[in-house]
């Protein structure tokens, strides 16, 4: 593995400026539009041999850019996530490639993602590699109430060695622990012996590092940091948005600061999902992305939130998922090295996290978890349709507006070309199964009958 960085951190003036809980105790891409793609190469290329590491208890060097593998592109040239089609896995090849070249070393997968052919995908192209030059991170997949039996999810664990031909896994995560609260922690691993059956794995070695992923619950997400289990690492949702200052705004909102603060003092390394939250954060409304262009005009939204991440000391790797070769080189740029964040620029990213906030934008990130809708709905396509015209200027508000003709038209046309008519939110009949399964906790029907009736008066106006 490559060497590691050594970062100074600026960490008081930031503590001092976000407010964090814990300081006393503490000792320590998906962009919202689709690009053609690019071959490797050329002027968009990032130089190797600059990436930055972190290292784990155990000695890793882990890239602090890490690849999630869920949004790999397909033969149509969409993200394996948001549409169907076969994985292009040349491309995939390709970009594999290109990440281990440039110091990306690990890897983020799922039996779940790309409708069940992520892990294959990764496989295949890793398997052209020496195993020694990348980690593997593969989670325990065990959402539905038919894989919660012992037999059922020790199969799901196994079928994972033979996708991604190892064996042994690097990090095996317990995937979506808190989403059902206790009850559904204790039938996923508790009841039916799986959590004592993986720790057993770990100690035989087919397992190198033991972790969850954590989405919803707060009380599940302390009780396993109270119930006397040794992780290895942990992954949790976290951005200069879902920080402790957005309960100003959203009281309702992630508290990732208070998540990152707990691991950290326990000296359990972090893992970064949703970085971008979905793409939201690498696409700012004009109030936002102006304090940040006035100090870096050539910088991309994005790299402010990789930046943001990158200068906490207790984070081991931050996951991006980079459908196109494009979001892959940008990413590598601005890991290569990372930039910490300077006092006066935490300063400056929190004036823009709140006023994203007080933009009426849907907190969602895509994440699909309220998926399927049992009317069939599209909730992510109804709130990003919804989100991208807010941050366009296409969310008509006053008739009087000498743009109003064009934003309503523009907002109207959109919505039926990005969502079938008979999956819009006006079939919303608010059965409320959605909102259990929402990790970002939004009132999901409350949220429809709002965009319902925006609609609804655009159309009669």
């Amino acid at each position: 593995m490559k060497s590691e960085n050594k970062n100074n951190i600026g960490r008081r003036g930031f503590l001092k400026l976000f407010g964090s809980r814990a300081a006393a105790a503490s000792a320590i891409v998906l962009t919202g539009c689709v690009p053609k793609q690019s071959s490797e190469g050329g002027s968009s290329s990032a130089p190797t041999g600059g990436m930055t590491y972190r290292k784990n208890r155990k000695g890793d060097s882990v890239s602090l850019l890490g690849y999630g593998m869920m949004r790999l592109p397909t033969e149509a040239g969409a993200s394996a996530r948001d549409a169907a089609g076969n994985i292009d896995q040349e491309m995939v090849n390709r970009q594999i490639d290109y990440a281990l070249e440039h110091g990306v070393n690990y890897f983020d997968t799922s039996p779940a993602y790309c409708r069940g052919l992520s892990e294959k995908a990764l496989g295949t192209a890793l398997s052209r590699h020496n195993r020694n030059e990348f980690y593997v991170a593969t989670k325990l997949s065990n959402f539905s109430p038919d894989t919660w039996s012992r037999e059922a999810s020790i199969a799901m664990y196994h079928n994972s060695f033979k996708e991604l031909q190892v064996d042994y896994i690097d990090y095996l995560l317990l995937h979506g622990i808190g989403m059902g609260g206790m009850e559904s922690f204790n039938s996923r691993y508790i009841d039916n012996g799986v959590l004592d059956y993986l720790l057993k794995e770990r100690e035989a070695g087919r397992i190198r590092n033991l972790g969850f992923s954590y989405h919803g619950d707060m009380k599940v997400f302390d009780y396993l940091l109270s119930c006397g289990i040794q992780w290895d690492f942990a992954q949790i949702q976290m951005n200069y948005v879902d920080w402790n200052h957005a309960k100003e705004v959203n009281p309702r909102n992630t508290d990732a600061e208070y998540l990152y603060n707990e691991l950290n003092n326990r000296g359990i390394p972090v893992v970064v999902m949703e970085p971008l939250l979905g793409g939201r954060l690498a696409s700012l409304n004009k109030v936002s992305s102006s304090m940040l262009t006035s100090i870096e005009p050539d910088s991309s939204m994005a790299s402010w939130a990789f930046r943001f991440i990158g200068s906490y000391p207790g984070i081991m790797t931050i996951l991006s998922g980079m459908t196109y070769m494009e979001h892959l080189q940008e990413n590598v740029r601005t890991f290569s090295p990372l930039r910490e964040l300077s006092n006066n620029e935490f300063e400056v990213l929190k004036r823009a996290a709140l006023a994203i906030l007080k933009f009426p934008l849907v907190p969602c990130n895509t994440c699909q978890y309220c998926m399927p809708c049992p009317y069939g709905l599209d909730i992510p396509g109804i709130f990003t349709h919804y989100n991208k015209c807010l941050n366009e200027g296409n969310a008509p508000v006053d008739s009087q507006d000498e743009n109003y003709r064009h934003e309503r038209r523009a907002f109207l046309v959109g919505y039926d070309r990005s969502v079938p008519k008979l999956r819009q939110a006006n079939h919303c009949i608010g059965c409320r199964k959605c909102i259990e399964h929402c990790p970002q906790r939004i009132n999901i029907p409350a949220q429809m009958r709002r965009i319902d009736r925006y609609v609804e008066e655009l159309k009669q106006s």
